[in-house]
């Protein structure tokens, strides 16, 4: 399999002209990135399956096969591929282009989910598009649409960085009008992320530290306020803080059986297969709750060793963003680093709300859990990874991109 994908790759990649005007043969992707997410993807597969295989005995969906999940996961994950191979084709100054138009496209879908009818609904969320048994969720596009255009926002306003009127409002702006159409869904952990990506681009870009500051204190304020006035947020804050006396059968439900998981679990798991939790006991198993399941079948071990191969491919999008730059090419620089923060933002996320260090926000793990939507930004977001490391090998070694 690793040679077929080497070769399918290769054969992508035929040649380019040096700068002599010669043709030299294309430079190797990052083999290694390509591995790792594979693995992860494939890891994914098996236990969603494992996750989701005893949930037709639900009265809910009691007309699904045992292997629904496992066959639609499987789809995703070969689409998601086929599309990232696309991705990977296009130049990075192409995706600088596309920046504008993937942003205004994203909020154009936002306003689309909120419409009676045309959104489909689950437990009072109205986050996806529904066409024919397929479901899209326009915010995890929004992801992937920040990063690049936060990246080539701050190459374009570069000069002014330092001031809040032409450098800060207008990237602000852009964010409250997602934050609105984001809470109002509710999806307030898809809203996290984007603040995330966007803080953290615009820091690394040189935005003034002062304000960042403040601009940080501020939205502290906002969140907290908002758990503050919002009684069910509240609730469930409440019962994070203190999940088995505050409201075990409520709100602290998921979070209980989650730590039950992991504590079973122990240092090497259950055995795959052998979790109880996921037996109607565990809700959203298979999605918000994976690493749970990882954790009771797999033990401490296949939770560290997923964790580690979640930090490596967060370091080495830093590694090439940091390679980008010294190439002089920011944009592709920031838009690395923010692939990066992007990945890591959501799986510390969700890493957190598994483990009891932070409140439920409803993020799966990317990659991993189930959900087409997030497979296929995922991959265009690796592959976005892989083709920025490819053109600063190209440049490195005196070739064009």
């Amino acid at each position: 399999m690793k040679m077929a994908w080497a070769n399918l790759f290769n054969r992508d990649l035929t040649s380019s002209e040096s700068a002599q005007g010669q043709r030299t043969p294309m430079m190797e992707f990052d083999q290694p990135m390509l591995w790792v997410t594979l693995l992860l993807m494939l890891t994914g597969i098996v236990m969603v399956y494992s996750a989701s295989i005893n949930l037709p005995d639900s009265s809910k969906v009691k007309a699904l096969t045992s292997h629904h999940y496992l066959v639609r996961q499987s789809a995703y994950v070969v689409i998601s591929l086929i599309v990232g191979l696309l991705a990977f084709r296009v130049r990075i100054e192409q995706w600088q282009k596309f920046a504008p138009w993937l942003l205004t496209g994203g909020l154009i879908l936002m306003i689309i989910v909120l419409i009676p009818g045309i959104s489909h609904e689950v437990k009072g969320a109205r986050r996806w598009i529904g066409f024919h048994g397929v479901n899209f969720q326009p915010s995890e596009l929004m992801k992937l649409a920040f990063v690049l255009y936060a990246a080539d926002y701050t190459v374009r306003k570069q000069h002014y960085m330092n001031k809040l009127r032409k450098g800060f409002f207008p990237m602000a702006g852009a964010v409250g009008a997602v934050g609105v159409l984001l809470l109002w869904q509710p999806d307030l952990g898809a809203f996290g992320v984007i603040i995330c990506i966007t803080m953290g681009i615009l820091f690394l870009g040189g935005f003034n530290i002062i304000w960042f500051s403040g601009m940080l204190s501020v939205l502290i304020t906002i969140f907290s306020l908002m758990i503050a006035f919002a009684p069910w947020r509240r609730d469930r804050m409440l019962a994070y803080l203190d999940p088995w006396n505050a409201d075990p059968l409520g709100k602290g439900y998921q979070l209980t059986h989650s730590l039950i998981a992991f504590g079973r679990g122990e240092f090497f798991g259950v055995g795959l297969g052998g979790s109880i939790e996921k037996l109607q006991y565990l809700p959203e198993a298979h999605t918000d709750f994976l690493l749970a399941v990882i954790g009771e079948e797999l033990g401490l071990a296949g939770v560290l060793i997923v964790t580690l191969m979640f930090y490596w491919l967060v370091r080495r999008a830093f590694d090439i963003g940091r390679q980008a730059i010294v190439l002089d090419n920011i944009f592709a620089g920031l838009t690395a680093k923010g692939i990066g923060i992007w990945i890591g933002a959501q799986t510390f996320i969700n890493m957190g709300v598994n483990l009891g260090l932070l409140p439920t926000k409803g993020l799966t793990l990317p990659l991993m859990s189930y959900g087409g939507s997030g497979i296929l930004m995922n991959c265009i977001g690796i592959a976005i990874l892989l083709r920025i490391d490819y053109e600063n090998r190209s440049l490195m070694r005196g070739g064009r991109t």
